[in-house]
């Protein structure tokens, strides 16, 4: 199979195989979550808000009071992935192309560069976690194997997709497949692995805020 067929095969049969999977995978991971249900909460409630759920989802989102002092790695790499990882995904012309073959409509795009810039902390702020995981002895001793597959499965779209974009080590078409092989790979393993927590992270944020909201405890 030359480059273009690989190319051909990775952005027909391969993807179409990654999102039904994908999709299949998110659908069945949340019939579980919300098919546990919920005992019903006899007590009156003190507040009977859905604002508390949606407040937790931001609280949350922020550093607890003195974390951002005693845990700096963690906080500052991982905001800087993270906000650089959405820009990159949303926000990048060519995947917004993408969307826009899907949903029929798309949106305004970041200058190339600043997103190249955004793919480069992106990676240097994953090689600072994984440097910081592997030098603390608690983080060390409590990562096991899905910790590291999630951390691999994330890099490997980033690296990839800014050696295709600057046409580094294999000929474009090449590293241009492996690029999208990559983000395939991400998909099959995102609904089955660590990396689920893009999902879930907001559910239970929103459920623990309005738990807490009803029996008037501060979330």
């Amino acid at each position: 199979m030359n480059h273009l067929d690989l190319l051909t095969f990775a952005r027909g049969t391969a993807l179409n195989w990654a999102l039904v999977i994908f999709v299949l995978g998110i659908t069945l991971r949340l019939f579980e979550i919300f098919g546990l249900g919920r005992k019903a909460d006899l007590a009156k409630p003190r507040s009977n808000s859905c604002g508390n759920g949606w407040r937790t989802m931001f609280t949350r989102s922020l550093p607890p009071e003195g974390m951002l002092k005693r845990e700096p790695v963690t906080y500052i790499a991982g905001y800087i992935f993270h906000v650089g990882l959405l820009a990159v995904i949303f926000l990048f012309a060519p995947h917004i192309e993408f969307f826009r073959s899907f949903f029929g409509f798309g949106w305004a795009s970041l200058p190339s560069a600043l997103v190249d810039a955004l793919v480069v902390a992106s990676i240097l702020a994953l090689g600072v976690l994984l440097a910081h995981r592997l030098n603390n002895p608690v983080k060390r001793m409590l990562s096991g194997f899905g910790d590291y597959l999630a951390w691999a499965a994330t890099l490997l779209p980033l690296l990839t997709g800014y050696m295709a974009y600057h046409h580094l080590m294999f000929e474009y078409t090449l590293m241009l497949a492996l690029h999208i092989f990559s983000v395939e790979l991400l998909l099959v393993l995102l609904p089955f692995t660590k990396l689920f927590h893009t999902f879930s992270v907001f559910i239970s944020r929103w459920y623990n805020g309005d738990i807490f909201g009803r029996k008037g405890v501060a979330s």
